[in-house]
């Protein structure tokens, strides 16, 4: 395959909105959504089911026409064209593979209906196959391969054709977590070496974290807040997005004359960045789980007294009742054990909390 960072093309939306029906109420699945993704990088739209996010695909990809809006791949205005015309391969979550075709006949199809030579199509498909480790593999049809396997077949299958844009739509949902590990740093992997245009769509916040360049977080069918892996976690500017992006729990927040943030009697001003937007708003402290560190009975900032603990290998659970009502705490120190009804304290860290406002 020649596909290289010269090939990749950049995305835009501008304004785009859709709605299903003619009628002039009718809900908007996606509303006045405006992002860009650079050329050779990896954004993921990540989001609950129903925000919105694989109907933004679809729209890149071709197979929904906004009903308002622009999209540009390339700089090249696509927003009424076929998927043939835009230069884009989409890996779906079925993989849709044809059950009677060997590998190397999935592969190559797309190829061949576009009126590439059988011989050509069969070498490129060929090195497709090679890219993503199915040397070989070529004359076993997909019910002979493992869910992993088939994946790589439809990775293929889309690489082959040499798209200046790449799409995914939920790719490894249909395998063990094991597995979606393993794959998801392939495709990483894979992305950086070619210098593909990536969009990825996903519910899975890990997987978001572990192969994003950028996450646009979407919440009925709005951008909720876009930006870095470690921005969206540790800059949350949302109630919604520092509860989705990683566990969190909210916390009621006072704001003093001073300006000062505090969570009943901890000053967390110091901890946490400002909110944004307007600094009268009401707030509150989203606190992850990893932010509390465990100390002796008397010291810290809040008397603690453990409900549960669990332990899972590496670390430990706790949920402590405090003056703040129960909160769970992940310890990375596994190997000091506290019982239910011991007592102990809890101080935040300098990581793990930011001030959000009040929807």
């Amino acid at each position: 395959m020649t596909t290289t960072t010269t090939s990749a093309a950049g995305i835009e939306l501008r304004g785009v909105s859709k709605r299903y029906g003619d009628k002039a109420d009718a809900p908007f699945a996606v509303r006045d959504v405006s992002f860009s993704i650079a050329p050779g990088t990896l954004t993921t739209l990540l989001g609950p089911s129903g925000c919105g996010k694989t109907t933004t695909l679809r729209m890149i990809a071709g197979l929904e026409s906004p009903t308002v809006g622009q999209i540009f791949i390339g700089g090249r205005d696509v927003t009424r064209l076929g998927p043939a015309e835009r230069n884009v391969s989409m890996v779906f979550q079925s993989y849709a593979l044809f059950p009677h075709m060997d590998v190397i006949a999935n592969v190559a199809y797309g190829l061949e209906v576009s009126g590439v030579p059988k011989r050509e199509a069969r070498e490129r498909a060929l090195a497709a196959m090679a890219s993503v480790g199915l040397t070989s593999f070529d004359a076993r049809l997909p019910s002979e391969l493992s869910g992993g396997q088939q994946q790589r077949v439809a990775l293929a299958r889309a690489l082959v054709l040499e798209p200046a844009v790449l799409l995914f739509d939920e790719p490894l949902s249909n395998l063990d977590a094991r597995l979606r590990r393993s794959m998801r740093e392939e495709i990483r992997a894979l992305q950086q070496r070619l210098g593909l245009t990536v969009a990825y769509v996903t519910h899975d916040q890990g997987e978001a974290l572990a192969v994003s360049d950028r996450i646009i977080v979407m919440d009925h069918g709005v951008v909720a807040q876009s930006g870095t892996p470690a921005e969206l976690y540790e800059r949350p500017a949302s109630e919604f997005v520092a509860g989705f992006m990683g566990e969190a729990m909210l916390f009621d927040a006072t704001r003093r004359a001073d300006g000062s943030v505090w969570m009943g009697d901890i000053d967390v001003t110091a901890l946490a960045a400002a909110p944004r937007g307007d600094t009268d708003r009401p707030v509150k402290v989203a606190v992850r789980p990893e932010a509390w560190r465990i100390v002796a009975p008397g010291q810290g900032e809040l008397a603690a007294t453990v409900l549960k603990a669990a332990y899972l290998g590496s670390t430990r659970e706790y949920t402590f009742e405090t003056a703040l009502g129960p909160i769970f705490v992940v310890a990375a120190d596994a190997s000091r054990t506290l019982q239910p009804g011991e007592a102990a304290g809890l101080v935040l860290a300098e990581h793990g909390v930011a001030i959000v406002p009040v929807a």
